[in-house]
């Protein structure tokens, strides 16, 4: 039987929502975060159309992946099918369904070219579960199976977006043709690591982690006969080179527990082979604490003490008093 988290108050799963990006002013009056966005409620069995290659509305500027596109209103009436071209081919991983993929994107309408979300302008991609349910129908039919590095363009009927109800917050009618441009930044799984830049890991008194990037299931080294320190400890093991992470961000990880008395794991995705995703408000005070300021593509080891863990009490393998150690990989923000 496979493990569930122990370290949130509540279930994993965060993105039931289908979060997109981290919330901010996309500017121009757009709507935060919305786009790819499923409609209120559980959602149905997606629809599947079939997929022509246009018409599609020409991309003026911003043609490289990566830039923040301008595309051109629709001509002519759009296709009753969804339109899909590949503007820029990637030659990177392929987005299998169920993974994460992380992504830069702009949305919309055909009729007036009213763009009512993009990620460009928050200065970072977001990241989603893509073929699940948590994105319109179209993205989940579309985009697994793309490649990292590639531009996406789409135009997509009511039927395979929001349907007929729209999408009010954004200024979605329910006969509106979306079109949006996606660019697949990575694609994440649980076979995913850190990628980062080798740290040196020198104080004897300290657990040492393994530094191996293939997906597996790194080793944590416990020190002969040294206490375990009382103050809180974050350090890299791999450094990224991405953004730091914030303390009211969520992020999407690779980790592992074990007790430092001892070294028996108590929690781990690699056991489970799923990703976790936790908003750092909903962690113990050691994981928000260890993991702000910390760069998306490290691996850290965070030491927690016992008051900023699970204290006197403890919790399931978790005995009171108990001092953790954690290998974390961050893979990105959501």
């Amino acid at each position: 039987m496979r493990r569930r988290s122990v370290l949130l108050a509540l279930p994993a799963g965060l993105l039931a929502l289908a979060a997109c990006g981290d919330d901010g002013d996309g500017g121009g009056g757009e709507a935060d975060n919305v786009s790819p966005s499923p409609t209120d409620g559980t959602p149905e069995p997606a629809p599947t159309g079939k997929i022509v290659d246009g018409p599609l509305p020409e991309i003026t500027k911003g043609k490289k992946f990566g830039e923040k596109p301008t595309v051109a209103k629709g001509s002519g009436e759009p296709s009753a099918d969804i339109a899909v071209q590949v503007r820029v081919a990637g030659s990177g991983a392929t987005v299998a369904q169920g993974d994460y993929m992380e992504f830069d994107y702009l949305g919309q309408i055909w009729d007036t070219a009213k763009v009512f979300d993009n990620s460009y302008d928050r200065g970072r991609p977001a990241v989603s579960q893509i073929g699940v349910g948590r994105l319109i129908p179209a993205w989940d039919q579309v985009l697994v199976g793309k490649k990292v590095g590639d531009r996406v363009q789409l135009a997509i009927p009511p039927e395979f977006g929001y349907g007929e109800t729209g999408q009010q917050q954004a200024g979605i009618e329910g006969d509106d043709t979306l079109v949006f441009v996606v660019d697949v930044v990575q694609t994440y799984n649980g076979k995913s690591s850190a990628q980062g830049t080798e740290v040196a890991q020198d104080n004897v008194d300290l657990p040492k982690v393994g530094t191996n990037t293939d997906g597996k299931a790194p080793s944590i080294t416990l020190p002969e006969g040294a206490e375990p320190p009382k103050e809180l400890v974050s350090t890299y093991v791999l450094e990224g080179e991405g953004h730091e992470v914030a303390e009211t961000d969520a992020v999407l990880v690779q980790y592992k527990g074990v007790l430092w008395d001892g070294g028996k794991e108590f929690d781990s995705t690699y056991t489970r082979e799923a990703l976790a995703q936790f908003s750092l408000d909903r962690v113990v005070a050691g994981w928000r604490q260890g993991l702000t300021g910390k760069k998306t593509g490290s691996r850290v080891l965070i030491v927690v003490p016992p008051d900023l863990g699970y204290g006197d009490q403890g919790t399931g393998d978790i005995p009171g008093g108990a001092t953790l150690v954690f290998s974390v990989d961050i893979l990105a923000t959501v």
